[in-house]
């Protein structure tokens, strides 16, 4: 027992215990809050701009198609604004969707069987947690925009 006695004896004069106390877990503390933190944040603002991607992509391919199927461009119009409005509304987007959407034809009357309608729809993104003062000084924000073609059946009645 006395030679496990000195050893022991040995590695405590060795390794000081009493001074690191305690130490690990505020290390442990500050360490995952620099860490975390930042993560946190980048998988919500990720979060936010993958709903503005399947919001747009949703709107304007849900947008040309109805434009496309309508009878007349005044109820089209209207039929896209709204299909685009339920669109962002499902996502969580308060954008107006009159000015998010931009419908754009190749030709003129639009629903001229075979032509091209293409509508856009622009969604612009703020960055979560930002305060409103700093808005103001620096947008904050990032857009998210997508496009869908859509052809006006060849085999239909010109309106």
């Amino acid at each position: 027992m006395n030679g496990v006695d000195a050893v022991v004896r040995r590695v405590r004069a060795r390794v000081d215990v009493r001074g690191e106390t305690g130490n690990a877990v505020v290390e442990f503390l500050a360490l995952s809050l620099v860490l975390l933190v930042p993560l946190v944040y980048l998988v919500l603002v990720l979060g936010r701009l993958e709903a503005a991607t399947f919001a747009t992509e949703g709107a304007a391919r849900d947008a040309a198609r109805v434009y496309v199927a309508a009878q007349d461009a005044e109820s089209a119009a209207a039929r896209a604004v709204a299909v685009t409005g339920v669109a962002l509304q499902d996502q969580g987007f308060t954008d107006d969707p009159a000015a998010a959407l931009t419908l754009t034809c190749e030709s003129v009357p639009c629903l001229r069987p075979g032509t091209d309608v293409e509508a856009e729809v622009e969604v612009r993104v703020p960055l979560p947690f930002v305060p409103g003062f700093v808005r103001d000084v620096v947008p904050l924000e990032v857009p998210v925009r997508s496009s869908h073609v859509a052809v006006v059946d060849t085999y239909r009645a010109t309106p």
